[in-house]
C-alpha cells in the first residue's frame, strides 16, 4: 500500500540506490526489510532500483523510507537511524559524483577551511539540482551558510510538529566531513515543509565543533 500520494518530482535510481544500500548498512538486511514493507515499497526488496542516473525513484518513495523508520524505531531512534543513514549515503558514494570530483583533489586539500566550505558546499548542493528534482541554494549568511531543498524529498507529503529532515542532515554532516578533511561541524534545520515552512532549509556553522 503506498504511504504518500506520489509527488511527480523523481531522484534518480543512484541516488535511491545508495540510499537503500545505506539504510541496509545500518540495520542489517533484515532490518531493511521491515522498512521496505512498512513503507509499502516491497517491491524493492531484493531488487534495489538499478545503479544509473534515470530519474525514476519518486520523492513519495523517499520520504515513505523516512517515515518508516521513524515510525518502526519512534521519533528519537527514527531521527538516530535517518542521520547515520544519511552520513552512510555520503561516504557510500556521493563523492563519485562530477560536481565533488575536484574536491577531493590534492590541490583542494592544502585550502584553508573557509576556501574549502565555500567550494565544497555548493559542490554538494549542485550534485541534488544537478542530478534530480531537488533544487539546492546555498549562501553564506555569515555565521553560517543556509542550504535550500526545494522541492525536499525527505519530507515530502508528511505533517509534523517539528523539522524532520534528518536523512539530508545526514548527508550533508558527512559531506563537511569529507570536504574539511575530517572536521565536525554543527548542521540545524531551521525551517521545514513538513512542520509548516515554505521550503526545508539548514544553518551550517562554519565553525567547526571542538
Amino acid at each position: 500500500m503506498r504511504r504518500i500520494e506520489l509527488s511527480g518530482y523523481q531522484y534518480p535510481n543512484k541516488l535511491a540506490r545508495i540510499y537503500i544500500q545505506a539504510i541496509e548498512e545500518v540495520m542489517g538486511k533484515n532490518g531493511l526489510n521491515a522498512i521496505l514493507n512498512l513503507a509499502g515499497l516491497s517491491h524493492l526488496i531484493d531488487n534495489y532500483p538499478p545503479d544509473n542516473f534515470d530519474k525514476e525513484f519518486d520523492f513519495a518513495d523517499f520520504s515513505a523510507l523516512n517515515w518508516a523508520l521513524e515510525e518502526m524505531y519512534g521519533p528519537r531512534g527514527g531521527r538516530g537511524l535517518q542521520l547515520r543513514a544519511g552520513r552512510a549515503a555520503f561516504a557510500l558514494g556521493l563523492p563519485g559524483f562530477g560536481p565533488l570530483a575536484g574536491v577531493g583533489d590534492l590541490a583542494f586539500k592544502v585550502l584553508p577551511l573557509p576556501a574549502k566550505l565555500k567550494a565544497g558546499i555548493p559542490a554538494l548542493a549542485k550534485i541534488f539540482t544537478q542530478f534530480s528534482d531537488q533544487v539546492s541554494e546555498v549562501e553564506d549568511k555569515g555565521e553560517y551558510y543556509t542550504y535550500t531543498m526545494n522541492p525536499c524529498p525527505v519530507c515530502w507529503g508528511r505533517k509534523a510538529d517539528r523539522p524532520i529532515c534528518f536523512a539530508g542532515m545526514g548527508v550533508i554532516e558527512e559531506g563537511l566531513h569529507w570536504v574539511s578533511g575530517g572536521k565536525k561541524f554543527r548542521v540545524d534545520e531551521i525551517e521545514c515543509a513538513a512542520a509548516g515552512g515554505k521550503v526545508c532549509t539548514y544553518a551550517i556553522y562554519k565553525e567547526p565543533i571542538g
